[in-house]
């Protein structure tokens, strides 16, 4: 009685710990870990919020401050080098990267803002901020690539949620800021050098490539996810309203982060309970399928190969065969892998490439310039704080919307998402002529659509390029699209809405009698400060709108077809048909197998990731399961008819 008592026991234990590794393996955990990690990761989003104090501290003018803002979205933007990485690494390294540029950046910027360390040079100011924003686009690189190729059906709806809270961050970090340090604004800085890094940090061993799952309700789990961050948006919102209009005590900022934080966890109970139901359908499916469900794995030495039996020849890899100069510009049809010269050199790619800079980068300059914009036009000095995060929030809302939108109208009405982008950039033009014509109190109308444009853009641009040009080089060709970011923010803020501003300060000045060397903060009052540059972007976005639609043309028909069917293929089901229920049960007894017995070749990997480089492996056709020295890929390969179907 005894011994059936603890042999029960031990059973319970080992189950228990068996579902406990699957929900922290799972690719729902995954998800909500990259939701953690993109919470943190826009820190680029409120640079207006300590922009002053760089500008004051350091005795900057407004074209020297629009060149740090500059430098800023280069390195948030320019993530190429974090996408060749993440090809040839897992995420793990490029989030580690990532957590080490982040802190480095952006804490030697507070050393310079508080003076605890002599005054760097502009261009060394210059370099600090591009390392620190550049750590984004390796968060992103690590946590939102990622999910996109473990979610590929959803990748619309991934890809809004995970931007969505990118631009959740800002109103985030502002809550947590004023919870950790009051109103101190120079310690803003010091905040987002830790915490994105700490979490980062805290996820490297979650983030990873698992083996796609078909399921029913994928995108009911991810409208549950939306649930949660809307009510977080809401929160947010309702907090800017009465902050603005009250004086919260240090004690009252603490509670409403603490209400912040609570949602921001919330998700994680979805998750759970999602990846035990996944584990108690694989389960139910090993039983009915196999009932003894006795694990056996041969390993034999192969037969010789006979005199008489050619040798296959190996195939050349994609990457190799597609290298010449020929192939370059006879790309694949669109939706298949292309290389990554391939995607460059297409005319789609350069489309796309200058209607975002002009959109992205129209939009990106008012959201910079927000806090200089409200003070010329005669705002109070808080309202910077509620301008900054109204953007913040209805930027997530863009993200959201046109991600679950786009999805729902593609697979619905076959709806192509340029024409969505083309009328995302048409709406930004609004909040440019409201700014650039000083409507009286439109600038907070002004912030909203800035702010739903810009984060709208980012969700429709990520999934086209993942459309058209395929997931194979998917980090890279994703961060050469986010280049199109700093390229506008140059030519429209630096080149343009800096130099036209500093033009019209000049004017002023001379008019009082005054020269630049007399005052310490050269600022610029009134409408004209901004009214040239504004007219000026909108005319650029225009024009960026134009060259989308080129785009809407060249992709309907694409559009009209059958996009993830491949996806559909070659995904694992548990939808019910009998012989993906069979695959997904002999991966469940796989990971048994793993779990309980060990699996010496993977000594340093996940369970998680054994499965899934297993699985590969078996439906890739690689190797023998007489060879195999792996007991996890051995038992999958004895079961390779389910898997390669």
């Amino acid at each position: 009685m005894v011994m059936a008592d603890a042999t029960a026991g031990s059973h319970g234990w080992r189950e228990t710990r068996l579902v406990a590794m699957h929900v922290l393996l799972g690719r729902w955990f995954m998800a909500f870990a990259a939701l953690l990690i993109m919470s943190v990761a826009g820190a680029t989003y409120i640079f207006s919020l300590y922009s002053g104090n760089i500008k004051t501290n350091l005795g900057y003018d407004q074209t020297s401050l629009n060149l740090l803002g500059f430098f800023k979205d280069l390195g948030a933007n320019v993530g190429v080098l974090s996408g060749l990485i993440n090809e040839v690494t897992p995420p793990w390294v490029v989030l580690s990267i990532g957590a080490a540029m982040n802190f480095f950046g952006y804490f030697m910027i507070w050393l310079a803002v508080t003076g605890h360390s002599a005054q760097p040079r502009l261009w060394l100011m210059c370099l600090y901020i591009c390392v620190g924003a550049n750590s984004q686009s390796f968060a992103n690189t690590g946590a939102l690539v990622t999910s996109v190729k473990n979610f590929p059906e959803s990748r619309g709806a991934i890809l809004g949620l995970l931007k969505g809270f990118v631009g959740l961050s800002g109103a985030i970090l502002a809550q947590l800021y004023h919870a950790f340090y009051g109103d101190d604004s120079e310690s803003l800085i010091l905040l987002i050098a830790w915490l994105p890094a700490a979490i980062s940090v805290l996820f490297l061993r979650t983030i990873r490539v698992l083996a796609v799952v078909r399921q029913k309700n994928e995108l009911k789990v991810f409208y549950n996810l939306l649930y949660v961050s809307l009510g977080l948006a809401g929160f947010l919102m309702a907090v800017i309203i009465l902050q603005n209009q009250l004086s919260f005590s240090r004690i009252e900022y603490a509670g409403s982060a603490a209400v912040v934080l609570f949602l921001l966890f919330l998700p994680i109970f979805i998750v759970v309970k999602e990846e035990i139901f996944l584990w108690k359908r694989k389960r139910e499916i090993v039983m009915n399928n196999d009932p003894p469900h006795q694990l056996k794995v041969v390993a034999e030495t192969p037969p010789p190969l006979r005199a008489s039996e050619p040798v296959p020849p190996l195939p050349m890899p994609q990457h190799m065969a597609a290298s010449g100069c020929s192939n370059i510009l006879r790309p694949p049809d669109r939706g298949e892998d292309y290389t990554i010269l391939q995607a460059l050199f297409s005319i789609d790619m350069l489309i796309l490439f200058i209607a975002t800079t002009f959109g992205v980068g129209g939009t990106l300059t008012a959201i910079d310039n927000l806090g200089q914009i409200g003070s010329a036009l005669g705002y109070p000095s808080r309202s910077t704080t509620t301008f900054v995060s109204l953007v913040s929030i209805w930027n997530y809302l863009g993200r959201v919307v046109s991600g679950f939108a786009s999805e729902v109208l593609l697979t619905k009405y076959k709806c192509p998402r340029p024409l969505l982008l083309t009328l995302v950039l048409l709406l930004s033009c609004v909040g440019h002529l409201l700014i650039a014509f000083g409507v009286p109190n439109a600038l907070y109308a002004a912030s909203v659509i800035t702010g739903f444009c810009f984060g709208a853009q980012w969700p429709l641009v990520f999934a086209i390029i993942s459309e058209i040009f395929g997931l194979k080089y998917y980090s890279t060709l994703y961060n050469f699209g986010a280049v199109a970011s700093p390229v506008g923010s140059y030519v429209l803020n630096v080149k343009v809405a800096g130099r036209l501003y500093d033009r019209e300060a000049a004017r002023q000045m001379a008019a009082l009698g005054l020269a630049r060397k007399d005052v310490k903060d050269f600022m610029c009052k009134g409408v004209e400060c901004y009214k040239t540059a504004f007219l000026v972007i909108t005319a650029a976005t225009l024009f960026g709108c134009l060259v989308s639609s080129i785009l809407v043309l060249r992709t309907r028909k694409f559009y009209r077809g059958d996009i993830y069917r491949k996806f559909r293929e070659a995904a694992i089901d548990l939808t019910g048909r009998e012989d993906d229920s069979k695959a997904a049960g002999v991966e469940a007894e796989a990971a048994a197998v793993a779990a309980v017995h060990g699996d010496d070749c993977t000594a340093t990997a996940g369970a998680g990731d054994l499965i899934a480089t297993a699985t590969r492996a078996v439906r890739q056709g690689r190797g023998d399961v007489k060879t195999s020295s792996c007991p996890t890929e051995a038992y999958l390969r004895n079961h390779k008819s389910y898997l390669k179907k």
